[in-house]
């Protein structure tokens, strides 16, 4: 029911936090300000506009919403409005429209505005967004909450009904976590601490990355964590030092029927280890840009494996690359591509000729070559 929608709102935004403030709020009106301390992160020099706050306003001042809600909420949404001309502000309340009609709107309607206030100031995304997507409070409405309320507001008589419709509510907001169905409890751990990490850094000052990076990996994170492959044993993946731009991914099957298969299981019995391990870089442009890919062991000839671990693929480069393309088929088209190339393992040797600095100067070579002559198509016949 509304009424929870507006507790939770008001335990995640209150008056002293640090982006976004519930400045007061009703069953028929709302009022919240986003805080624009930090605003302008674009750095030196960046052209003035969305980044900046609106021409008239005095800069540091919040950027002050108000929402009126009708009886008929949800069925007929919110109505929001500014204290600003600004073009870029209206435009923001403008896409809500964009917004499916559900039982918790006014969550999904403040999730849509926190963001967008975000990137069109240049600012981080608050981690607390992601708590708007959390299940309303079940307990039931004390008689003291009731008596709180506006005289104006009407309550049903019939209280069977109204625990009706809240139960009806609750199965909506129980589908929130269909992003996190089908992913195992350890891999649901890995994600809450990234969200606490990302928080903290927040708080502290330190936030890495971008808000369309982060995004981004993190949907890839969790579309690996449910994909068959993953949980079939197909890869591993684990983040570097905790760390959403750092992967290394373990490749621990390939084609059975490769000779790369049998070097792995010779590789089992000299060193116990059966798997190839590739580390995936990623970048704030991300996913406009790729990921930087390399095989850090074993080492490895042929495969279109180069010096220090580069891996020669269009698709790793910006002219192959595609945002579209998912990092769990990366992964499988590199892993095909190893197969392909007659990858095979190189037992003894010098495992340090593999290291970041050699595989970034390899791939810059890689890519000028390509940049002149384009890129060579292997015949069918050599795989």
């Amino acid at each position: 029911c509304l009424r929870r929608e507006l507790k939770l709102l008001e335990s995640i935004f209150h008056r002293g936090h640090e982006r976004f403030r519930i400045a007061s709020a009703c069953l028929d009106e709302l009022s919240c300000e986003f805080l624009l301390a930090g605003a302008g992160g674009a750095g030196a020099g960046a052209a003035p506009g969305p980044h900046l706050p609106a021409r008239g306003s005095v800069p540091g001042d919040p950027v002050r919403i108000h929402c009126n809600i009708t009886e008929s909420y949800p069925a007929v949404p919110p109505i929001w409005s500014v204290e600003s001309d600004d073009p870029n502000l209206a435009a923001v309340l403008e896409r809500l429209v964009d917004i499916k009609k559900g039982n918790t709107l006014l969550l999904q309607h403040l999730k849509r505005i926190i963001s967008d206030l975000c990137k069109l100031y240049n600012l981080p995304q608050h981690p607390d967004v992601e708590m708007l997507d959390q299940p309303l409070p079940a307990e039931q409405c004390t008689q003291e909450d009731v008596s709180s309320e506006d005289e104006d507001e009407e309550m049903p008589e019939d209280t069977e009904d109204l625990d009706h419709y809240e139960m009806k509510e609750e199965e909506p907001a129980e589908g929130k976590k269909s992003e996190d169905d089908g992913i195992g409890k350890e891999n649901l751990a890995i994600l809450e601490k990234i969200k606490k990490n990302q928080r903290q850094d927040y708080l502290n000052g330190a936030v890495s990355g971008s808000v369309q990076a982060t995004d981004r990996l993190m949907k890839e994170l969790r579309d690996i964590y449910r994909s068959q492959s993953f949980k079939g044993g197909n890869y591993a993946v684990e983040l570097v030092n905790d760390s959403l731009y750092d992967w290394n991914v373990k490749l621990l099957k390939v084609d059975q029927d490769s000779a790369l298969h049998n070097d792995l299981q010779i590789l089992k019995e000299k060193e116990g280890a059966d798997f190839i391990l590739l580390n995936f870089s990623f970048k704030d442009n991300f996913p406009f840009d790729p990921p930087f890919v390399r095989v850090v062991s074993p080492v490895l000839s042929g495969g279109y494996v180069l010096g220090g671990g580069a891996i020669c693929m269009e698709l790793l480069t910006k002219q192959g690359w595609s945002s579209a393309y998912s990092i769990e088929s990366v992964i499988m088209q590199i892993s095909a591509t190893l197969v392909k190339g007659k990858a095979r393992v190189q037992f003894g040797a010098n495992k340090s000729q593999y290291s970041l600095t050699r595989a970034q100067q390899s791939y810059k070579s890689l890519v000028q070559i390509h940049e002149k002559n384009g890129w060579y198509t292997p015949p069918k016949e050599d795989g």
